[in-house]
């Protein structure tokens, strides 16, 4: 079986989270959305999308492939995380439902909202502004649930 994870980032969170998804993987290919030589989906059994959270919202290079690649997602064994510094199931739940289509949530054998990191240093003026408002945090912090990971990844590679 070959994986391909493909993840949309900003400033690295939810490559780190593909790169810790990948290390529960045989046969795994990771790559970033933004580039453009993304890999014939046609070659790979199960595909893994994430993305980083912005305001709720997934990255636009994430939007943009699920769009244009929807008809072929159907056919692929699919698992599907968001990166993001709340990780409260309730609004998990919500952002997986604005951001997916019905369909590729329904067929998702997998998903999982597993933390994220906040680095100041990597973030904006007005970033750190809104971040220290909203989560009430200035300082470097790594959330990611490494339980949550390999769950999913369990998930992912469990038989019907």
């Amino acid at each position: 079986m070959k994986t391909l994870i493909l993840y949309a980032t900003k400033y690295g969170a939810a490559k780190e989270i593909a790169k810790r998804i990948a290390e529960k993987f045989d046969n795994v290919v990771v790559h970033d959305l933004k580039q453009d030589d993304i890999p014939a989906l046609s070659g790979f059994d199960t595909v893994i999308i994430g993305s980083s959270l912005y305001a709720g919202m997934i990255r636009k290079e994430a939007k943009a492939f699920l769009s244009k690649n929807a008809g072929v997602l159907r056919e692929k064994k699919i698992g599907l995380f968001l990166s993001g510094m709340d990780i409260d199931e309730d609004k998990g739940k919500t952002y997986f439902e604005t951001n997916f289509s019905p369909e590729l949530l329904q067929s998702a054998k997998a998903k999982t909202l597993p933390g994220g990191i906040y680095d100041p240093q990597k973030a904006g003026f007005m970033e750190r502004f809104i971040f220290k408002l909203a989560a009430k945090k200035s300082e470097y912090s790594d959330i990611i649930n490494d339980e949550e990971i390999a769950r999913f990844a369990k998930e992912m590679t469990e038989e019907l």
